[in-house]
């Protein structure tokens, strides 16, 4: 699954995770301040933020963009004197260029946010005063928006353009891998499926998860200080009183809750997901056969393994029920959860309306970046289960064992698959 497209894949991704820690510490402790050296210095402390698109060709932006890809640069050179590798603009700067364009997705996000607060003064301004705010003022804040959702708009389809070349290119690899030793996966259950839909299935979803990871550790880092910021004037909430960074404690907590929760009552369904391919593939292998060999899919055979096949789905059915019941009631609790937060704010007329659509962007922000597991959990179970069926083949590749809800099946000759 890795090794058809990463270098060493268990040295790379530790050397990724090294690297990141090393960069970002670098950039912490003062490579910040690095581009004054080069005409690109960081905005002097207490002047305003920049609104609108302007952000993003900032002198601070530029410079980051600079780091960030002479990072990557001797990153990747680094790994092509170490492990010559045939995918390696793809692994390496395809990545890279993908974590890149989510970032700049994050800064979008960023730019809207500081939006917010002037826009919807305005409206609070000419709502309460009549001709106190001319037209031109109002249109010009939507301008100000349309610009930077245009970057949006090119961001987005741009990323999506290119992971859908990266998402084929891995399935590439993996394809290219798997047929290269094919005379020893021919006798696994479901090998042909395994090569042609679950390589497909596990790149596109492992990018899908990837770039949703990223996008959320990248949103919580670009948020999380404009939430400390504005939890000054937030410093109570309900049941509890007075906490300091009101509004990290609750979006930590809240998130926490849901993810431990939904994790808890979907522990089942990886398992289920997985045998759910088993016995799929079991039912479709007999009917393959059945088209060339008259003395294969019998019905009294077809009937047993379709009976597997229902027996699963009904399990799977149930499950889900259970676990569906906790997401949607978890999910719908949180659409008002920061409202419920903010209530007693709200109430004593603490912040304007501007100030107050800033904290329920950032909040949420926030809040749905710690729920990246409850977000994800449906797509986690699925990469589970494609994980289960495709270490099979790493396991006869390399000789090892076979995991063992694999064993019943490997080199068997009966018709029923075990549940």
């Amino acid at each position: 699954m890795f090794v058809s497209f990463f270098p060493r894949p268990r040295i790379f991704f530790l050397s990724v995770v090294a690297w990141i820690a090393l960069a970002v510490g670098l950039w912490s402790l003062g490579a910040k301040e690095w581009g004054a050296a080069v005409g690109l210095p960081q905005p002097p402390v207490g002047q305003p933020p920049i609104i609108g698109v302007a952000v993003f060709w900032s002198k601070p932006m530029l410079w980051f963009c600079l780091y960030y890809w002479a990072a990557v640069a001797l990153f990747a050179s680094a790994w092509r004197i170490a492990a010559p590798h045939r995918w390696t603009r793809w692994s390496i700067w395809g990545s890279a260029l993908i974590v890149f364009m989510t970032y700049v997705q994050v800064r979008v996000s960023v730019a809207i946010n500081a939006w917010f607060g002037p826009f919807y003064d305005l409206v609070q301004a000419a709502l309460g005063h009549v001709g106190h705010v001319k037209l031109s003022q109002f249109y010009g804040q939507l301008l100000t928006f349309s610009q930077v959702a245009l970057i949006a708009v090119t961001a987005g389809v741009l990323t999506l353009f290119f992971a859908s070349h990266y998402v084929f290119r891995w399935r590439t690899a993996m394809n290219d891998y798997y047929i290269s030793h094919w005379p020893t996966l021919r006798t696994i259950e479901g090998a042909s499926q395994r090569i042609q839909e679950d390589t497909m299935r596990f790149s596109s979803t492992v990018e899908d998860l990837g770039v949703s990871l990223v996008n959320s550790v990248m949103t919580l880092i670009a948020f999380l200080p404009v939430l400390m910021t504005l939890s000054v004037k937030v410093t109570t909430l309900p049941l509890v009183g007075a906490v300091p960074h009101a509004l990290v404690v609750a979006a930590v907590l809240w998130a926490l809750l849901g993810t431990g929760f939904l994790a808890l009552i979907g522990v089942r369904l990886p398992g289920l997901s997985f045998r759910n391919q088993r016995v799929e593939a079991a039912f479709r292998k007999e009917l393959v056969y059945g088209e060339d060999d008259e003395g294969r899919a019998r019905p009294a055979t077809l009937n047993e393994l379709f009976a597997n096949v229902r027996t699963n789905y009904f399990r799977l059915y149930f499950n889900y029920l259970y676990f569906n019941v906790g997401r949607i009631l978890y999910l719908q609790i949180d659409n008002v959860f920061a409202y419920v937060v903010l209530g007693p704010t709200i109430v004593a007329g603490a912040i304007t309306l501007g100030l107050l659509q800033q904290i329920l962007n950032a909040f949420d922000q926030v809040r749905s970046s710690f729920q990246y597991l409850v977000t994800s959990w449906t797509t986690i179970v699925e990469l589970q289960s494609i994980y289960k069926r495709l270490r099979a083949f790493e396991a006869t590749i390399g000789g090892g064992t076979l995991p063992a809800i694999e064993a019943p099946a490997i080199g068997s000759e009966t018709v029923g698959v075990p549940i």
